[in-house]
């Protein structure tokens, strides 16, 4: 059996990984071996904080949504979103954020209906 030499593919996962790890500091954007090492923590990283992302952004979503509940004279978030859930309104907490941040006097017509 003939010998298969394997530089051309060698040089492009080379090329590919370093290409990658561009901007990292020092020996980790130019030796391959650490390039791969700092690209496996990197992807920990990144699957980490997308999911992450999902709780910052709930988290925001409920701290807009408690300052406007409060200005429209409901007690508490909690007792808010219960009312909805009871009166059979379906909205999600990004929807009702986006409402009290960009249109108010609407979120609030719908704070009068929950009351």
């Amino acid at each position: 059996m003939s010998r298969v030499k394997g530089g051309i593919i060698a040089a492009k996962r080379r090329r590919s990984i370093l290409k990658r790890a561009k901007g990292y500091r020092g020996i980790r954007s130019k030796k391959e071996r650490f390039a791969k090492e700092a690209l496996v923590h990197a992807g920990k990283s990144q699957f980490a904080d997308r999911r992450q992302k999902k709780n910052d952004f709930r988290q925001l979503w409920i701290v807009r949504l408690n300052a406007a509940i409060r200005e429209n004279g409901h007690p508490s978030y909690s007792q808010f979103i219960n009312k909805l859930k009871k009166g059979g309104i379906q909205l999600d907490r990004k929807v009702l954020a986006t409402l009290a941040k960009d249109e108010p006097e609407v979120f609030a017509r719908l704070a009068k209906q929950v009351a």
